[in-house]
């Protein structure tokens, strides 16, 4: 099972979560931040259908995988 932290980080002149180098949407705080984040990381855990999906990797290449309905991250909030 994958691990992954979203942090809290100020952006573009408020807050945001970031997962590795992506950012979410400002936030006018870190409060806001942090509740946006801690849905976000709760929906991670919601196991979803059984298909195919397509993402673009660290270097730019196009993937296709199939991702399970239990395959779900280990997600947490570092505030």
């Amino acid at each position: 099972m994958a691990k992954i932290h979203y942090r809290i980080v100020e952006h573009d002149g408020g807050w945001a979560y970031k997962l590795n180098d992506v950012f979410s949407e400002p936030f006018l705080n870190k409060a806001a931040a942090l509740a946006a984040a801690r849905r976000v990381a709760a929906e991670q855990h919601v196991p979803g259908d059984t298909t195919h999906i397509e993402y673009q990797d660290e270097t730019g290449r196009w993937r296709t995988e199939l991702s399970e309905a239990l395959d779900r991250p280990d997600a947490d909030v570092i505030p």
